[in-house]
């Protein structure tokens, strides 16, 4: 099965840190399930991993609770009045965390990611237009303290955004 192949692979690369949850074949299937439908009836999952519909919830809610996954809305930002998405690179000065930290407090940054190439920071910015972008990242990022330069690629279209890896 699918996912015991990942589920050693999981359970291999966090044995040692303690830190890391162990996920199991079944929460994997769980996960797999809900990556599909995030409405998917607990007792639906149930039948189609083996366990019964409580214990489906009770995993459910241990995977919530250990932070291992989300369950959301996702929506096109372009519908609900985002018209303007970009990455911007970063690069900073110093000590990454403080400014990945301020980066992470604006609600505009839907994604902060510390990187290992050109650019320190990767942040996806999504806003209501074009002012509102400049405002971001003029008035806002380039002021915090320790950022050296910026760099943005504005989306001009989305042609796809996907949330179903599964748990390869």
């Amino acid at each position: 099965m699918h996912s015991e192949v990942v589920a050693s692979r999981i359970t291999d690369s966090r044995t040692g840190t303690g830190s890391s949850p162990t996920i199991d074949a079944v929460s994997l299937a769980i996960i797999e399930q809900l990556q599909q439908d995030g409405r998917r009836p607990y007792a639906a999952i149930g039948k189609a991993v083996g366990l019964s519909e409580a214990a489906v919830r009770q995993r459910v809610q241990k995977l919530l609770d250990q932070g291992v996954m989300q369950i959301v809305a996702v929506t096109d930002p372009l519908t609900v009045g985002f018209r303007r998405q970009a990455m911007v690179g970063i690069n900073v000065e110093g000590d990454l965390d403080p400014v990945a930290e301020a980066l992470t407090a604006m609600a505009e940054c839907e994604y902060v990611v510390m990187t290992a190439g050109s650019f320190d920071l990767m942040v996806e910015i999504v806003c209501e237009d074009d002012d509102h972008l400049l405002d971001v990242i003029n008035k806002r990022i380039r002021t915090l303290p320790g950022v050296r330069s910026t760099e943005s690629f504005v989306y001009l279209k989305l042609k796809k955004q996907t949330y179903m890896w599964g748990t390869r």
